[in-house]
């Protein structure tokens, strides 16, 4: 694999010239304001990735450092099918580096730029598309640039929702329910963005998705004018033409998704039981719960003597505070946390101890390895899946990844629980990380360590 982008990665590369001895670079496919997009293939596992580069001095003059925090926040809590994934997030001094799965089939969009898709076909990405923004919503989560550009498709030519970087979380809604940040892609804008007046986050998203699937079926935009202003102002009152070819029930779901009122606009529900929508789908793909690929883990990663995953140096360094940005949580905190807990303790006796836990706390286990677990609870709303590395012949990394959804009630287990247990049970985290780290010599992972400003 040539490396095209060398220019960008002088910083994190080593001898073997890969990106912190992981990933090999190749060619650039994609370009933005703030960030460029390279492939890239992962040393270990030889599977391609996307490397996303973003330059911390272009985001810190613009004023977008939070931004990048809370798109990191945004992605690492997302696990769907249908939504890129997000694997790690690396930096050096001047640069992050987002590493995604590699969404092999492009854009949505150079499809449906070639001509329009049948009814069958714009159905099948619709289905795939409200599965992945119900899951989005469900996490409060709300993308806000919804558009044929954002959507990728992968080696099966399945949908992929990318570019997070406009997203809100409900944390951002003010005292009066709303979001009040402009944003999103012209043609794509709903009615109520234009009105500057506050705007439901869930609702413009499915506004989005109506242009998207107008697009699908007609090939061209429903609004679209060389004058701004006079697109903006067909936006505003709503005013489309459905092509003649569309059936009654599509020519149906379209007025409901593009209903330029907000309150009667159809929702992610409404959709689901639609009738044109509904023809060939699986319910399963609108069960918005907790998925079992958060505990994924590929099989020869397994350390077959002691139970545990093995961790080599890079794991060392990327999973250490400041170092691995996928802890910038912020306030996304109270909807997502990870923590890590060095320990002496084997794997076999954390989960042990956790399976104690479970019982008296009336807890379920929802899967159990021999390197870790997850837990649900408290009618769904409470999740915690945990992970144990073998960091050492004598010392484990325990990582825990709690989500608890609004609405939970009851104890806050892990704050009076398992939190409490895992602290008894620390090795001097602090000293054995940055004792391996000298014996490795990372001199550019200590230097970024002190560098990135994180909150984890």
């Amino acid at each position: 694999m040539v490396n095209s982008g060398a220019e960008e990665f002088p910083a994190a590369e080593n001898r073997r010239g890969s990106l912190f001895g992981k990933y090999e670079v190749g060619k650039l496919v994609g370009c933005g304001a703030f960030a460029k997009v390279y492939h890239g293939r992962d040393t270990r596992t030889n599977q391609s990735v996307a490397i996303k580069v973003v330059s911390k001095q272009r985001l810190h003059k613009s004023g977008l450092d939070d931004n990048i925090k809370r798109e990191i926040a945004i992605m690492h809590r997302l696990r769907h099918p249908f939504i890129v994934r997000l694997i790690e997030v690396l930096a050096t001094k001047s640069k992050i580096f987002f590493v995604m799965e590699f969404a092999k089939g492009g854009e949505l969009f150079a499809k449906v730029s070639k001509g329009r898709f049948c009814e069958d076909l714009s159905r099948r990405y619709f289905q795939q598309l409200i599965s992945a923004v119900g899951y989005c919503h469900s996490r409060g989560v709300f993308h806000r640039d919804l558009k044929p550009e954002n959507l990728l498709l992968d080696e099966k030519l399945d949908l992929k929702i990318s570019d997070f970087g406009l997203s809100a979380l409900t944390d951002q809604i003010r005292p009066d329910g709303l979001l009040h940040t402009l944003c999103g892609t012209p043609a794509y804008v709903a009615p109520e963005v234009l009105a500057k007046k506050g705007y439901d986050g869930a609702k413009i998203d499915v506004w989005s998705c109506g242009i998207i699937l107008f697009v699908l079926n007609a090939g061209y935009l429903p609004f679209n004018d060389h004058n701004l202003m006079v697109m903006y102002r067909k936006i505003y009152k709503g005013e489309f033409r459905i092509p003649k070819w569309t059936s009654p029930e599509l020519r149906q779901l379209l007025t409901r998704l593009l209903d330029t009122n907000p309150q009667s606009r159809i929702t992610i529900e409404e959709i689901i039981h639609d009738p044109w929508f509904r023809q060939g789908y699986d319910d399963k793909m609108s069960k918005f719960h907790l998925e079992d690929s958060d505990m994924k883990l590929p099989a020869n990663e397994i350390d077959g003597e002691m139970g545990a995953r093995r961790m080599n140096a890079f794991d060392i360094i990327s999973g250490s505070p400041g170092f691995n940005l996928s802890g910038l949580f912020g306030d996304a905190r109270k909807y997502d946390r990870v923590e890590r807990f060095v320990s002496a303790w084997t794997a076999e006796r954390v989960v042990e101890k956790l399976e104690e836990i479970v019982a008296a706390e009336n807890l379920t286990v929802a899967k159990k390895e021999e390197w870790g677990m997850k837990i649900e609870g408290q009618k769904g709303n409470f999740a915690m899946v945990v992970e144990i590395n073998q960091l050492t012949d004598e010392l484990v990394v325990i990582e825990v990844r709690k989500r608890q959804r609004a609405g939970a009630s009851g104890r806050d287990i892990w704050l009076h629980t398992v939190r409490p247990f895992l602290m008894e049970i620390v090795d001097k985290p602090e000293e054995t990380v940055a004792g391996l780290l000298t014996d490795q010599n990372q001199e550019e992972g200590a230097s970024s360590l002190r560098d990135v400003n994180t909150t984890s």
